[in-house]
Formats: C-alpha cells, structure tokens, sequence
C-alpha cells in the first residue's frame, strides 16, 4: 500500500499497523513528561516533528514499507502520534534508497534494520541498567534523576556514539576479513566451524536460593569471564543466555582450549557452580550473527549430558583434534613413542589435548553418537 492509496477516498484516516503480539517493543511509547523530553531531545538530536504517516511521506517510502523496518528495528507502535524526528525521515530514505539503488533487497533491508535493532537495543538496556544507574544517584537530597542524568547524557553521549563506531568498524573489519578468506560463496554462510555451549551446573536451583542482586552479580560475572576468555583466545562469542554462552572458532583447537580455560577458571571461583561444555565441529549456517544447524544441536545436546567441571566432544572435533597433532589418536601409543624417544635420546612428540572416548548414547533428534571426554594433557 502506497502513501497516495491511503490518502485515496477523500481524506480518510491513514492506516495504522500494530506491532504483532510476537514482537517485543524495545522502545517506549511516546512520553509527555517535560524532562523526559528534554532528554529525548538531546539524545535524537531534533524536536518531535512527524506523525508515521507524515514521515513515511516525507521519506517517499509507503507507510507499509515503513512499518516494516520500524517494527524490525523494535519501535512500538505509536499510532499517529506526533514523535518522530528528521532522523527518522533520514533512516527510512536511506534505507529504501539501498533497496532502490540494488544494493539490498528488500527482505536484506529488513535483515539490517532488525539484527542493527536488536543488537542496539540490547546494549542501550545494559547501559542504563548498568552504567547510567549508578552514575545519576541524586548527589544532594531534593535533586531528582532526571536533573542530575542529563548533565551526564550531555557530556557522554559524543564520547559513547564515537566508541560505538569504533568497536562496530573493528568488528566489520574482522567480519570481512573472514568473509573475504572463505574458499567460496557457499562458504560464507555454510561452514565449517567449531561450536561450543558453556553451562552453569544445577543454575535453577541456584535462582531459589539467591537473592535478585546476588544473582545478577553472578550471572555477570559468568558472562564476563566467558566473554574474556573467549574473545583473548582467539573464538567469537555468539550470545549470552544467564547461565549459558555459545561461542564458535574456526579452528578446533581453539575451540577446546577456550573450553578448558573455562572449567579451569571458573573453578577457581567459590562462588560459580561447576560447569560443563559441549563441542562439536562440522558445517554451520550463519544468520544475523548467530549460527544454526545439526553441528550446533549435538554441541547442546553434549553440554546437557557432560559430566560437572568436563568437556565433551563429539567425534569429528576429536578426529581433527588427532588430525592436526593436537591430541594422540592412542594414549598407549603415545606412552610407547614417549618411551622408545626417551630410550634413543630423542625428543617425543608433545600433545596438547587428550581424549578418552565414552559409551556410545542415543542423542535425542542426532541418533547415536560416541562422545569423547577432553582433558589437557600434563606439561
């Protein structure tokens, strides 16, 4: 439906399209709170000038199209309401003009304003919720939030929009260097990657006993050693989920290094229950940042029944594993190579990794599979 159907029939009320019940809004409704506005404004920029109607219009996108990438984006709906700003009217001109030029298709100009939406939304949540909170405490009684947050707001906002492109410009970067490195186009979306779940053990019963702050801090501190450890060893963190994270690697021995690291550190701390990890290794669909497929299902399924503070893996990362001379394909080998190079006065060939295989087990939805227990093997 295009701007000049609706205003067909003689100035009849411009449609409106209502968030579906699916969708979560990540954005308020409009607020006539005079601070709330000021802070508004000085966030965005602009003065509210445009009901959607008239910005969908101004933009020369038809409100149907504009409905879309706002609801992909996580607006409410807002009826008419007079809230939106020449910003506005710039995103949607931008975003139809890529779709115009060739440069996206329609349904990729949705991908883009939804993957840019959630992931944004995510992080300004956390801002307030984290950063912003503890910063804006009244410092004198009788001073509200509001007067003290936006002094703050004002001098951080230029401070964090630059950070935010910086990281973004580093992450594009190492993102198309990947891209650019693949074997070909299917591999670009199908590939073959290393995917591991990281679980915090009995982490439900733990909800019952601890009290909401407690569990924060836990669930925070979790995310961000998982994070740490990740990131400085080479693997990329795909999502968090409170007491579980899913990371991949390219490289199988990165993804099992990171795994150990996990168990090991987080043993250390009294206050984490133990933890378990799954990896698997195999070809992965990747989708808006995160990654699907069976390879990602036997990586759960291993995690759900991994013994506490242990790794299991499933046969194909242990065959890599073996493949790349990272763990021996036979532990008693290994010991009569060690001996035989001891007794001649050689060097033995040094492992990183071992693996001893489990019972065969059926995996709900994957069949039988043979897991194997991953362990570091001593220096």
């Amino acid at each position: 439906m295009t701007v000049d159907d609706a205003n067909a029939g003689g100035g009849a009320e411009p449609p409106t399209y209502p968030t579906p019940h699916h969708e979560v809004d990540h954005t308020a409704e409009p607020t006539h709170d005079p601070l709330a506005i000021r802070l508004e404004q000085l966030i965005l920029g602009a003065d509210r000038r445009y009901t959607p109607f008239q910005a969908a219009r101004t933009a020369g996108v038809s409100m149907e199209l504009a409905s879309r990438f706002w609801r992909a984006m996580g607006f409410a709906d807002i009826g008419q309401a007079k809230a939106l700003t020449e910003a506005d009217v710039l995103a949607l001109r931008r975003l139809a003009g890529l779709v115009e030029a060739g440069l996206l298709s329609e349904p990729m100009a949705v991908q883009v304003a939804r993957s840019t939406g959630q992931t944004t939304a995510r992080l300004a949540e956390w801002q307030i919720d984290s950063f912003l909170e503890g910063l804006t405490e009244p410092p004198e009684p009788g001073m509200t939030r509001t007067e003290v947050t936006y002094p703050l707001v004002e001098l951080l906002l230029p401070e964090l929009e630059e950070f935010l492109i910086y990281v973004w410009r580093r992450q594009l970067a190492a993102a198309t260097g990947r891209v650019v490195q693949a074997a070909d186009d299917e591999e670009m979306v199908d590939r073959r990657l290393a995917v591991g779940f990281a679980d915090l053990v009995g982490f439900t019963r733990l909800t019952r006993r601890l009290e909401e702050e407690e569990l924060g801090e836990l669930v925070e501190a979790f995310e961000t050693t998982c994070a740490d450890l990740v990131a400085a060893h080479g693997g990329r963190l795909i999502k968090t989920l409170g007491d579980e994270v899913l990371y991949c690697a390219d490289d199988p021995g990165t993804a099992a290094e990171i795994a150990l690291r996990l168990i090991e550190t987080l043993g250390h701390d009294e206050t984490m229950p133990a933890l378990r990890v799954g990896i698997a290794f195999g070809t992965v669909t990747t989708r808006m940042g995160d990654v699907f497929g069976t390879t990602v299902n036997l990586a759960s399924r291993l995690t759900s029944i991994a013994p506490k503070d242990a790794v299991l893996v499933d046969g194909a990362l242990a065959e890599e594993l073996t493949r790349t001379g990272e763990a021996p394909a036979s532990e008693a080998e290994a010991a009569e190579e060690a001996a035989r190079a001891e007794k001649e006065g050689r060097r033995a060939a040094t492992y990183r990794f071992a693996l001893q295989p489990m019972w065969q087990r059926p995996v709900r939805g994957l069949g039988v599979v043979e897991p194997w227990l991953l362990s570091r093997r001593p220096t």
